[in-house]
């Protein structure tokens, strides 16, 4: 980026916002930062990119999705696997995705678990994976003539409302939530998944003149409230449901929520922010601040998809007003790679806008990352904005810092038991931890043990994930990697994505020790 860029950040900094005491100086280089992208399903949107696509080229598809956000050293795919109540993976409790094999319940042919599938590969590649759910939309349109016998419209007409030509599950009935809770559950039990992720659908956005008939549950269930707060009410419990549900079932997954980027207007609430924009409190009867107040969930990405120069709902403004207002939860910001030259509002014509966004909100010390809507935006598209990323806010890996609620301390240091080098590869193995449920293993290097940093992002070599194979931890890179190394560091990354000391590593001459010879410290 040039410099002169830069300048005008540092300008524009004090003339919108003045000086706030939680915007601090980080580093240009973060070693731990959330970077996602988000991969849509629905209408095909990114991936498959044809709903007649042969699994062959879904495969390719995909792989390419990672390949690319790889090189661009993002670190986790927030992917859609259920969008209007279907599912990319096997279940009883939905119908095969249309938009996966052409034909709603068909399944895929020749048949694999697509979701098993894209976590192995995203895992492989060192990427989270966030399993990402639209709960309330039940379809697309109202053609249920094409709909599978136990798609849910069919099944359980009841718990449907119609509004702006699509079918919603109605929040309010108690059965609906059951359902949608078992089907959150069943996802985290068999499935390998860092996080679930619910986007801004809760109630559908307001359309002129239409009304989201859901009279007869309010009459039933509304218990004295307001219309406005029995809807909030509804998603909040629900919210709830699923936090709890999760964390009995496996505490290190995730619980994530992508809500629009406007709490509330000041014009409606004081504590509100200086927009004037629909709201996830007034308009879709969400309520981000109390999910956040009663730790139910572990991040938060507002979807601040306007430009630093909007003048109705600026992003930056936005940035500061949830980099102050959210509390016990990660916060990453949303961005925008679908306006880039295709909005109304000028500034996205200019391939500097999104790079100068992510520098602007590493300026908030809360502000840990960032992801994108959508895939296909970034991919042979774009290509200015991709450089100016690649060469400058993310010319070097970063990982994920735990979540706030999941900061723990890692007390296994890996330990190596041998190092075999040769012309073409660098094998090592490591001992499994004891105490340590391990996701990946982090490999530094530099050109001596005592210039070993592990603070420094330039620095990292590769993230791998882990197999124990009888105890062991075995993984391989090639000496073209490794050659210009003298010395390494590895450490260990657990499910919670906490991060071990280092151990370091001569990289000289290989070395293997005997079992019987290595103390373990780690036991209790």
């Amino acid at each position: 980026m040039h410099k002169n860029q830069h300048i005008i950040l540092f300008f524009l900094f004090f003339i919108f916002l003045g000086w706030s005491g939680s915007a601090q100086e980080k580093s240009r280089y973060p070693k731990n930062e959330f970077r996602g992208v988000w991969i849509a399903t629905v209408v095909n949107i990114d991936w498959p990119k044809s709903k007649v696509d042969n699994t062959e080229k879904q495969k390719a598809d995909y792989i390419e999705i990672l390949e690319t956000y790889k090189k661009l050293n993002f670190n986790a795919v927030i992917v859609q696997i259920r969008s209007v109540g279907d599912a990319i993976y096997p279940t009883k409790l939905a119908p095969w995705s249309r938009y996966l094999t052409g034909k709603e319940g068909q399944e895929p042919k020749p048949y694999y678990d697509v979701l098993a599938w894209m976590i192995e590969q995203a895992h492989m590649r060192g990427f989270e994976f966030h399993a990402w759910m639209n709960p309330y939309r039940a379809t697309f349109d109202l053609k249920k003539d094409s709909l599978y016998s136990n798609h849910d419209v069919i099944k359980h007409p009841e718990w449907m409302i119609e509004y702006g030509g699509k079918l919603y599950y109605d929040p309010a009935l108690p059965e609906v939530q059951e359902h949608l809770t078992t089907i959150v559950e069943e996802v985290v039990e068999n499935y390998d998944i860092d996080a679930i992720h619910f986007d801004d659908y809760f109630y559908p956005y307001t359309i002129p003149g239409k009304q989201f008939n859901d009279t007869a549950s309010y009459k039933k269930y509304g218990s004295g409230l307001s219309l406005s707060d029995w809807r909030r009410a509804n998603v909040s419990n629900f919210v709830q449901t699923i936090s709890t549900t999760i964390k009995s079932c496996k505490p290190w997954v995730q619980f994530g929520i992508s809500p629009f980027g406007v709490w509330r207007n000041k014009s409606k609430d004081p504590k509100g922010s200086d927009t004037q924009s629909t709201s996830n409190y007034d308009d879709l009867y969400a309520d981000p601040i109390l999910w956040m107040d009663q730790k139910w969930i572990d991040y938060i990405i507002p979807q601040l998809y306007w430009s630093m120069n909007n003048p109705r709902a600026n992003y930056s403004k936005l940035v500061k007003w949830w980099s102050e207002n959210s509390n016990n939860t990660a916060i990453y910001i949303g961005h925008s790679p679908y306006k880039i030259r295709a909005d109304s509002d000028k500034s996205w014509n200019l391939a500097t806008e999104i790079p100068n966004q992510v520098d602007y909100a590493r300026s908030f010390k809360n502000v840990t990352g960032s992801a994108y809507f959508s895939a296909k935006l970034l991919i042979n598209k774009n290509q200015d904005v991709v450089r100016l990323l690649a060469e400058n806010q993310y010319k070097y890996p970063a990982l994920p810092l735990a979540v706030p609620n999941l900061k723990k301390v890692v007390v296994d240091v890996p330990t190596v038991s041998e190092f075999v080098k040769d012309s073409i590869n660098y094998s090592f193995k490591v001992k499994y931890p004891l105490n340590t449920k391990v996701r990946y293993v982090v490999v530094y290097g530099a050109e001596s043990e005592g210039k070993i940093d592990i603070n420094d992002p330039s620095q990292i070599i590769d993230k791998l994930t882990v197999h124990e194979i009888d105890g062991s931890i075995y993984f391989v890179l090639s000496e073209k990697t490794m050659k210009k190394y003298k010395a390494c560091a590895i450490t260990f990354i657990d499910y919670y994505a906490n991060e071990s000391t280092p151990t370091i590593i001569d990289l000289k001459k290989g070395f293997k020790v005997n079992v019987a010879e290595i103390t373990d410290e780690n036991r209790k």
